[in-house]
């Protein structure tokens, strides 16, 4: 019963606990334990907050047996990514020198969830501040693929996937800024929504009017992911983007009703010149079938015009270095030569070199606006292969089908950073696996503020294929 419990969704955990079928002691009892065997091999977690978890748990089963209202997700565990601030409960960053950090207040997203009835297992693992793509640190070692311990888990949310990919939790709290929920999300087989800008609040960031992270969902299913966007979205004074926020119906309005008549998908394999697999690109041809079987007119676009890792770095790399340049010159010895490499590169970025790439945001945005008048979704692959090897190096080369090529970021993600600096939502959804056993990723990208209606269309996707029975094999 304890592994059952393990691997339900959270929408059916909450429809048990209405029922009194079981309790929130059992259900925290079972994934607790799950994590602990788990922890050896796939190393996903920073803190485990074992004590923490069950007393929130009897609470919760006492409000029950109380017949008190009971939250959106009462008594449903949920993991919180190491960058997102949870009070009471040491929040790393990843970084060693944050090792002893213990905020006195929650994030806006994790204080929701917590208002929601949810119960925090935890913090999973995050390179360094999330400044990459892969998920390694010298705080915590690295995190490993939930369906393969030779590849890595994809970054920089890649202990909240893993987490819920092996069934320690349903929900995650994830960030992304600019593919780290939906590259890990690809990497393990899981949903991985980035949502439009202003959805949820980020009450973290410092330059909230610039800002292109987002702090998201992680789930298992797209009903679950809707039921995550009902209890963290909202307006909230800290993020200027939320203000004046509509709140929204995500649960019953991402429901797989109808059908996509009428509805036109515009498709891109790779933007030009960019490699992708063959399995990733087969997998791609039949999810493009998929959607047309559910009544979708789909069409090919230009892949041109995406070439756009050099303005997202740009931006970010400059962020980074005025928020982490005294950092790195008081504790450079305890940081790794990755990060330290990253914020070097930010030197060579000028205020006017950082002020055109938010010129060519602005310019990007409008394209995508353009594309958006024309179609209703945009398709493509998430990333360009499935998971990279475990010992990956964001500097070293990446390979994708024998042929060799120098620039990780470019090479693999193209299409997720684009979508980060126009604010559109896009989610990362399974879609199969290659010949390894490693799961396939698709993204489609909605209108700007669309984020019921692309999640209305990813739950139909998700029900038009039988991925969701199938599971990693773990020795936990």
């Amino acid at each position: 019963m304890s592994d059952e419990l393990c691997f339900l969704s959270a929408t059916e955990l909450r429809a048990r606990i209405a029922a009194k079928d079981v309790s929130p002691v059992e259900i925290t009892r079972a994934v607790l334990a799950r994590a602990e065997r788990l922890q050896p091999e796939l190393n996903c977690f920073i803190t485990l907050c074992g004590e923490e978890a069950m007393a929130e748990a009897r609470e919760a089963e006492r409000k029950i047996m109380a017949g008190e209202p009971l939250g959106l997700l009462h008594g449903i565990p949920y993991t919180a990514k190491d960058l997102v601030n949870t009070r009471g409960v040491r929040t790393t960053f990843g970084a060693v020198p944050y090792k002893d950090n213990v905020p006195d207040h929650d994030a806006v997203a994790v204080a929701r969830m917590r208002a929601a009835g949810a119960i925090l297992l935890g913090k999973t693992t995050t390179p360094e501040f999330g400044t990459k793509c892969l998920n390694d640190s010298p705080l915590f070692g690295r995190t490993r693929n939930a369906w393969s311990g030779a590849r890595s888990s994809g970054g920089s949310s890649g202990g909240a996937a893993v987490a819920v990919a092996s069934g320690i939790a349903p929900l995650a709290i994830a960030s992304d800024g600019g593919g780290s929920t939906r590259i890990p999300a690809a990497c393990n087989g899981v949903v991985g929504l980035k949502q439009s800008n202003g959805v949820i609040p980020h009450s973290q960031v410092q330059d909230a009017f610039g800002n292109q992270t987002y702090v998201t969902p992680t789930t298992r299913t797209v009903a679950d992911t809707a039921l995550m966007m009902q209890a963290m979205s909202g307006e909230d004074a800290s993020d200027p983007w939320s203000i004046g926020f509509p709140q929204w119906n995500f649960v019953d309005g991402a429901a797989p009703n109808g059908d996509l008549r009428g509805r036109k998908i515009a498709f891109c394999l790779a933007p030009l010149g960019r490699p992708v697999a063959a399995d990733v690109a087969a997998a791609f041809k039949v999810a493009l079938a998929r959607l047309e079987a559910l009544g979708a007119e789909v069409e090919e676009m230009p892949g041109e015009g995406f070439e756009v890792e050099p303005i997202w770095r740009a931006i970010n790399h400059t962020a980074w270095r005025a928020r982490f340049e005294k950092l790195a010159a008081d504790h450079g010895d305890d940081l790794s030569e990755t990060f330290m490499k990253q914020l070097a590169l930010a030197t060579k970025v000028s205020g006017v070199d950082y002020q055109r790439a938010m010129f060519d945001r602005t310019a990007l945005f409008r394209r995508i606006q353009t594309l958006m008048q024309r179609a209703d979704i945009l398709a493509m692959p998430t990333i360009t292969r499935t998971a990279l090897p475990i010992d990956q190096d964001l500097f070293g080369t990446i390979e994708i089908d024998g042929r060799v090529f120098s620039d990780v970021r470019p090479s693999w993600f193209p299409w997720t950073m684009p979508f980060n600096m126009t604010g559109h939502p896009a989610v990362s959804l399974p879609c199969g696996f290659d010949a390894e056993g490693l799961p396939i990723g698709i993204q489609l990208v909605g209108q700007f503020r669309g984020d019921i209606e692309l999640l209305r269309v990813s739950a139909l996707f998700e029900a038009s294929q039988d991925l969701l029975g199938r599971w990693p094999s773990l020795a936990g």
